[in-house]
């Protein structure tokens, strides 16, 4: 076994040689499907791909933000529930009894908890959607990696004169030069 080793690092050696070296004329592509699959399984993962570290926190204070509203409204949802399924007798469980039950009418709870219920599906939907725009965000920012923003580029407001062999004065356009 022992003899096999410098036949094989022999090998090795050879098929390295005739492998294509990575040529630094070439620049890799910045590809933005990529980016997109990094932020769809870990938002903020595609930003950093892009380069665009800053916005890692802008998109975790979103999803922080959208589960507190989530987490709020669900708390707040299955307390008016219990509560109104207290009064109104669909269970005589006391752990489903809080102060709520005291406090509000059968109706008024109906009503708070399907509140509180559209407001955590709401959220939820919100959520989706900021995880939508998370990978867009990435993928739109990967296609736009190597646009050129030169110098070159400008856009100008200036006033043209326009000669009239009628009129003493010429007149005036504004043009836009690109």
């Amino acid at each position: 076994m022992s003899s096999l080793r410098p036949v094989i690092l022999a090998l090795f050696i050879i098929l390295a040689a005739f492998l294509p070296l990575p040529s630094s004329a070439q620049k890799p592509v910045h590809s933005p499907n990529k980016a997109a699959l990094y932020s769809a399984v870990l938002p903020g993962l595609g930003q950093a791909y892009n380069r665009k570290y800053w916005k890692i926190p802008v998109v975790y204070a979103g999803f922080g933000t959208l589960y507190y509203f989530i987490n709020l409204n669900n708390k707040e949802y299955l307390r008016f529930k219990n509560a109104y399924e207290f009064k109104s007798g669909y269970t005589t469980d006391p752990s489903k009894y809080n102060e709520y039950v005291d406090m509000y009418t059968e109706s008024g709870l109906l009503d708070a908890r399907n509140y509180y219920r559209r407001n955590r599906d709401l959220s939820i939907i919100l959520a989706s959607v900021w995880y939508l725009l998370n990978i867009t965000d990435a993928a739109v920012d990967a296609y736009l990696f190597d646009y050129d923003i030169g110098d070159q580029l400008s856009l100008k407001l200036a006033p043209d004169p326009i000669p009239d062999p009628r009129l003493q004065y010429p007149g005036i356009i504004l043009s836009l030069q690109f």
